[in-house]
């Protein structure tokens, strides 16, 4: 059976945010949030194969994908600003009970719905997508961090690297064993996005308002050792930004924590997305 997949808008507190939907609205719902610089066009070829079992939600977060994307004096953009977003997406929804799939800046979203609402959490996946300060990879983050203490020319435009269509190839390829699995289309896409006017001040607010994420860990730690929330680890072991202790380090506080790392970079979906569905799909229905 096909699996028809819905794109579609809501407006919350006055933005509209674009979503791709799948499954029935009567089956156990999970919702993806994708990471930076992409979209839940990450989730294409992901959100077929759990539609059949799961009822599916990816959203755009702000300043991403077909999501509105105000500049930086129009709003302002924090990790703390997109998590209210999806979290009035999915009230609007009905949503009171969710798996979540995280990666990269899906992450730090996920982490603050589960500490905002830990009984509406039902599992976590995460794929690439950091909890613990092991896995920061130092050759990548120390640019960040340089830039997040002091915003100088200097410190500006390295980490701006990331923004253009080279630094986004990088993302892709790096730690991919067979490159030729990659569609270019990724990364074209996802400069495009970036490439509209005043995104780039978007994309360096929210590298600086990162360092807002590690501060939280010890109470993400907290709620995963006192909820035994289910957390599946799939990770991409040649991760150029996460590497794979960022994975192992879900064994420490997750009470029934299942770990994999494969073979893959930090879009783990471009190259394994049927190994990664098997998986999720295998531990969804072990802990139903």
């Amino acid at each position: 059976m096909s699996v028809r997949i819905h794109h579609r808008y809501a407006t919350v507190d006055g933005r509209r945010l674009f979503y791709r939907e799948a499954g029935s609205p009567d089956a156990p719902a999970i919702v993806l949030l994708h990471g930076f610089p992409t979209s839940s066009y990450m989730f294409r070829n992901l959100i077929p194969q759990l539609a059949e079992r799961y009822h599916v939600i990816a959203p755009d977060h702000l300043g991403f994908g077909h999501s509105d994307a105000p500049t930086v004096d129009e709003f302002t953009y924090t990790f703390d600003a997109l998590t209210d977003l999806t979290e009035g997406l999915l009230q609007q929804l009905g949503l009171t009970r969710y798996a979540i799939y995280v990666q990269d800046y899906g992450a730090p979203i996920g982490w603050r719905l589960a500490l905002r609402q830990p009984q509406a959490i039902t599992a976590i996946v995460t794929q690439n997508g950091n909890g613990y300060d092991a896995g920061f990879v130092e050759s990548f983050w120390t640019t960040v961090w340089d830039y997040q203490r002091e915003q100088t020319p200097e410190t500006e435009a390295a980490v701006r690297t990331a923004l253009d269509v080279e630094g986004i190839k990088w993302q892709y390829l790096t730690g991919v064993s067979d490159e030729s699995l990659v569609d270019p289309d990724t990364w074209v896409h996802d400069a495009a996005q970036l490439a509209r006017p005043g995104n780039d001040a978007v994309q360096l607010q929210l590298f600086r308002d990162y360092a807002t994420n590690a501060p939280l860990y010890p109470a993400l730690h907290e709620y995963l050792r006192t909820s035994a929330v289910p957390v599946l680890a799939v990770w991409g072991g040649g991760d150029p930004i996460f590497g794979p202790d960022g994975a192992r380090a879900f064994g420490k506080d997750a009470v029934d924590a299942e770990i994999h790392v494969l073979d893959g970079g930090h879009f783990l979906l471009e190259t394994a997305n049927d190994d990664v569905a098997e998986l999720i799909n295998a531990f969804l229905t072990r802990i139903a």
